[in-house]
């Protein structure tokens, strides 16, 4: 049994490999002592159990010693055999353990989407996999599976993953969805269908905002997360920019809808002629105002390559759009539905910006074109937007 230990600003681990039996764990026990009592400050410790092959109820005992005594504890890479053991004896349910996942390669798959969070690839005819950027961590990963879980529930057409995998050193996950394509894809093919295409993706909208999010729902608030989201930018931005987006964001009512707030036509599937929500780690509840601020911001005023993100030509995308709200605002007077589209584009300003602090490792030359593009977007519009803004206490 032999034992490695690293500690970094806090986050430390502790790498267990071989046989934590009856016959090692007290000099196992003592030697995690000595190396702890050295180690300093610890905020956070996880046990890699990857290279560990067996444990005893003494190894169970050091286990649960060290989770009480670290209120952040994790055991990771646990190989099917230990997890048993781990939840057999109720370990699962006292701390977190996280199974070994088994690795999967996408050398030579098609890239059906790239965003901010990660790229998606078909593994074949039946499964498509959502690789997430590096250094995404487990716990982003849960919250889409939940996510999904709950837009499911509450009655949206979702596609659920079936299984976590590693693909190298980043998560992924799977899902089962038969022969289906994305939508911008279908229109690519099909570009005769853009008018049914445009009825049923506007009918997805409509779907999702009927859909009021319960209080004892674990979706997040989408407008606190559109700010918190906005104050992580500050790093790009002077402060007066910052600001101007937040008061942007100060003006949208607060609601209660169901809100995906990345739905644009790379993240609806087409399965069996009926659209399927995937990507779903943004979902939250809010105002409708503010999802379709966030598929305008994609659909059409989009920063960086539309073709490689959205998987259609912009001139293509943008119809889809136009004909998408159309539909969603049918029935309405004709000057409610411009003021509607006006509102649209204003609060798609915050998202045109926000949407930096997904990831922080985008390439240099597209943040520096996001910054070349805030006084032509936003600040040279300000008491304009501002006016518009106004106006959203109407929309009920």
């Amino acid at each position: 049994m032999t034992i490695q230990f690293h500690n970094n600003e806090g986050e430390a681990t502790l790498t267990l490999c071989g046989r934590l039996d009856t016959a090692v764990s007290m000099k196992v026990s003592s030697d995690i002592e000595q190396l702890l009592a050295t180690a300093g400050t610890i905020q956070r410790l996880t046990i890699d159990a990857g290279q560990l092959e067996y444990i005893s109820s003494s190894g169970l005992r050091i286990l649960l010693t060290l989770a009480k005594r670290f209120k952040q504890f994790r055991i990771v890479e646990v190989n099917p055999e230990i997890y048993d053991v781990l939840n057999m004896t109720g370990f699962t349910k006292i701390m977190s353990v996280e199974r070994a996942l088994r690795q999967l390669s996408v050398d030579g798959c098609e890239v059906i989407g790239v965003g901010g969070v990660g790229t998606v690839f078909r593994l074949d005819d039946d499964t498509i996999i959502k690789v997430f950027r590096e250094g995404s961590t487990m716990d982003e990963v849960s919250k889409e599976i939940a996510m999904s879980k709950e837009s499911f529930v509450m009655g949206m057409p979702t596609a659920i993953s079936f299984d976590v995998v590693k693909v190298g050193s980043q998560y992924g996950l799977v899902y089962e969805l038969l022969h289906a394509q994305t939508l911008s894809a279908c229109l690519k093919q099909n570009p005769e269908r853009l008018d049914e295409l445009a009825r049923k993706y506007a009918d997805l909208f409509l779907q999702m905002h009927h859909i009021q999010v319960p209080a004892d729902s674990c979706v997040p608030n989408g407008l606190e997360h559109e700010r918190s989201q906005v104050q992580h930018i500050r790093r790009y931005f002077p402060q007066e920019k910052i600001d101007l987006l937040l008061q942007i964001l100060d003006t949208v009512p607060a609601g209660h809808s169901l809100l995906h707030l990345d739905l644009q036509a790379k993240n609806v599937m087409i399965q069996n002629d009926e659209l399927m929500l995937i990507d779903m780690g943004e979902v939250g509840y809010g105002h409708p105002v503010l999802d379709l601020a966030h598929a305008y911001s994609s659909m059409v005023s989009l920063v960086g390559d539309y073709n490689q993100i959205v998987g259609i030509p912009r001139e293509l995308g943008m119809e889809l759009w136009n004909r998408t709200i159309d539909y969603y605002f049918e029935g309405l007077p004709a000057d409610v539905v411009a003021l509607r589209k006006e509102q649209i584009k204003a609060v798609s300003c915050v998202r045109n910006f926000s949407w930096l602090a997904l990831s922080d490792s985008f390439p240099e030359a597209v943040i520096n074109e996001c910054k070349a593009l805030f006084d032509e977007r936003v600040t040279n519009h300000r008491d304009h937007l501002l006016e518009v803004c106004k106006t959203l206490n109407d929309w009920k």
